[in-house]
């Protein structure tokens, strides 16, 4: 998943997730991008630093361009709804490494373990020192599914 600043013609500004550059650049062409604010399906993505290797991209790309269609990521500031469907993709589409995170996730960033997504446990020390390595990972904090109302 790649996070990317958006803002429509009327100068709102939010976020919107996407499986990749891509599908980002799929959803606009096929209009299915509107301002959680006003409804204005004029989107534009903003500048905003890049985070990762670029050998790490390369792949990124490559894995994006065999995926046909996608399904669309809501913009915005998501509904209950919404975040419960995100996790739900998100437990649907990686793996539960559980405490061992921090390493799993240095082994992929290394090429030492296969590319894939990843889920799991970390302390707050590991979490930073992954994000000083340029490690790419999105922390989230996702209760266990028998804590869900």
């Amino acid at each position: 998943m790649i996070v990317f600043a958006l803002q429509c013609a009327h100068n709102h500004r939010f976020e919107g997730w996407f499986a990749s550059g891509d599908d980002f650049d799929s959803q606009q062409r096929r209009g299915l991008l509107t301002c959680p604010t006003c409804g204005e399906s004029h989107v534009s993505k903003l500048l905003t630093a890049k985070i990762g290797r670029a050998d790490t991209a390369a792949r990124a790309r490559s894995r994006s361009e065999s995926v046909v269609e996608s399904t669309p990521v809501p913009v915005g500031l998501p509904d209950a709804q919404q975040v419960r469907a995100l996790v739900e993709h998100m437990l649907a589409t990686t793996e539960d490494v559980g405490k061992g995170f921090a390493q799993e996730a240095r082994r992929i960033h290394r090429g030492d373990a296969p590319e894939r997504g990843i889920r799991g446990s970390a302390s707050r020390d590991e979490v930073s020192e992954l994000l000083d390595e340029g490690v790419p990972i999105l922390p989230l904090p996702v209760p266990p599914r028998e804590d869900w109302h």
